[in-house]
């Protein structure tokens, strides 16, 4: 227990994060196909990368992100292949989500905008629960 209290603003951030990327997947507004795809996937990789560094938390956030750009990116080629027990996880909103269901070049960029801000984040998030400021 007393290690979540270090990485509160870590998991205040997660707390955030995925509300947002839930939402991006049903917005309907103005921007709402960039919205859905383009920052869904943002996020997508924040969340991640934020996820993993509660878990591993002595690897630093440059490793972090750059192994969860990898993995995205690995998931985003994954999209080509398309064999039956994929389609079937693909069919469910959670595999749709986590799986994706069309590869595009584009993502990548996403991806890796993603990996950019959630390295950002992490390190100023680092930074306030190592000096040990708020949310007490």
């Amino acid at each position: 227990m007393r290690f979540l209290l270090k990485k509160k603003w870590t998991l205040a951030a997660i707390l955030v994060i995925t509300p947002l990327g839930f939402y991006s997947k049903f917005y309907t507004g103005p921007g709402s196909s960039w919205v859905n795809t383009s920052l869904g996937g943002v996020l997508y990789v924040i969340f991640w990368v934020l996820v993993f560094s509660v878990i591993f938390v002595r690897t630093r956030p440059w490793k972090i992100a750059g192994i969860v750009v990898l993995i995205t990116c690995m998931l985003e080629f994954l999209q080509l292949w398309h064999p039956r027990f994929l389609e079937l996880i693909r069919s469910t909103f959670i595999g749709a989500t986590l799986l994706g269901n069309s590869f595009s070049w584009l993502d990548l960029a996403h991806y890796l905008a993603g990996s950019g801000l959630a390295f950002v984040l992490l390190t100023g998030l680092q930074k306030r629960e190592e000096s040990g400021s708020g949310l007490s």
